[in-house]
């Protein structure tokens, strides 16, 4: 029997295109699978606005930069706004903006590194993060394939009525709600495709899931014709630096709330004030760029206080993680078998917290109950017990054979249109 890899042995190089937006839980999660689309020959450009070019480059792509209108990577989580129209009218407004400077990209225009002119520069097929719709138009514009490159949950048999309709029972209501769909559906429709904008953004022809299949709510009611679960594709990440544990510590915990949602010096003051006082404990406390270190007050020789820390170097050598339960740090976590507090701020965080409890990982501590006292209980309950370790473990050894970057990559190039024949 014919395995993955022998089978798309036999694939040309061509031409990728890869869309997403400048965030970094969407853009990091796809740089591996990058990387070796890059490393088995394949040309790959990759479209993102100018913040993250470097990162880009640095993977082996080509970026093409476009300007955005969302906000950037370091902006203030405040910009975002507060409800559900708040958050998705920006993605299609930017899309709506973000078409035409695509379509001169390549088509010809202003394109690539350095800004040369291209001619008629359309990939053999589109790989897109889930928040680039622009991607889509495009691909159905090309008559190329389009793959999804999904950095969190899917939707499962049952989503629309048991979430999506619920959510949107009441934003549906306003005026608002309808002029965001009215000018959705317009948008779709100028470009040639008749789908409602709900599956348009949930349902994608073929998608390539990059978590774990450990955090996918109602996994047995995903449709794996349509999404593969790939698992982690994390790299080695060693050009993000080092981190040495400090000689004497008995226990390291590294608290993150991720790039995003870190204007919390509250909450991490209460980190300090849970873990300061444990005889051998080292705290590894990451704050993001939007709270000063002043503002945490005095803090022990054994209190790291940092703006970024290379995280899966930390959590290779941490007994513990308090996280946001982003995705990527979820299944960083998962990855390196660390026990987690899981302290949800947003979106699909809150249901990430309840999988990662679920599976006897983690405890979920919602933001307004994480006092230092609640913090420390959880942390000397999951710490050194057995059953915890039992199952982190079960969970990494799943992990590890979900197949992970070199999977995604078989995947991808199995779509591809064009086999050389030998």
């Amino acid at each position: 029997m014919t395995t993955a890899r022998t089978a798309t042995a036999r694939v040309a190089s061509a031409h990728i295109a890869m869309f997403s937006i400048a965030a970094h839980g969407h853009v990091n999660p796809s740089l591996e699978v990058i990387r070796e689309l890059v490393a088995r020959g394949h040309r790959v450009t990759y479209a993102i606005p100018p913040a993250f070019a470097e990162k880009v480059t640095e993977a082996g792509a080509e970026p093409v930069l476009y300007t955005s209108t969302l906000p950037g990577p370091e902006a203030d989580p405040e910009a975002w706004g507060a409800t559900l129209l708040d958050n998705v009218e920006p993605f299609l407004a930017d899309a709506v903006q973000a078409l035409p400077q695509l379509i001169e990209a390549y088509e010809g225009g202003a394109g690539g590194e350095g800004g040369e002119g291209r001619e008629d520069d359309v990939p053999d097929l589109v790989l897109h993060d889930i928040a680039s719709y622009p991607a889509r138009v495009l691909a159905h514009r090309w008559g190329v394939p389009a793959i999804s490159l999904s950095p969190n949950l899917v939707a499962w048999e049952g989503y629309e009525e048991e979430v999506a309709e619920p959510m949107w029972a009441e934003p549906r209501q306003t005026e608002r709600g309808r002029a965001y769909y009215e000018r959705f559906e317009s948008w779709l429709k100028e470009n040639g495709i008749t789908q409602h904008p709900d599956p348009f953004v949930g349902r994608p022809a073929r998608s390539l899931v990059l978590i774990p299949k450990a955090l996918q709510p109602n996994a047995d009611r995903v449709d794996e014709r349509v999404h593969t679960f790939v698992g982690a594709c994390q790299g080695d990440r060693a050009a993000q630096g080092d981190w040495q544990r400090p000689a004497g510590a008995e226990k390291v915990v590294l608290v993150s709330l991720g790039s995003a949602f870190t204007k919390q010096p509250e909450f991490y003051r209460e980190c300090v004030r849970a873990f300061a006082d444990l005889p051998g404990w080292h705290l590894v406390l990451q704050v993001g760029r939007h709270v000063d270190a002043g503002e945490l007050g005095p803090v022990p020789p054994h209190v790291e206080v940092r703006s970024w820390v290379a995280q899966l170097a930390v959590l290779r050598q941490a007994d513990l993680f308090v996280t946001h339960a982003g995705a990527g740090g979820s299944q960083e976590g998962l990855a390196t078998a660390t026990p987690m507090i899981a302290v949800p701020q947003a979106v699909d965080q809150f249901g990430n917290a309840d999988m990662l409890q679920g599976l006897g990982v983690a405890r979920h501590v919602p933001m307004e109950e994480a006092t230092a006292r609640t913090l420390r209980a959880a942390a000397l309950a999951l710490v050194d017990d057995p059953e915890v370790a039992r199952r982190l473990a079960e969970v990494q050894a799943v992990m590890a054979g979900e197949g992970g970057t070199r999977r995604a990559a078989d995947l991808i190039e199995a779509e591809l249109p064009a086999v050389r024949t030998e």
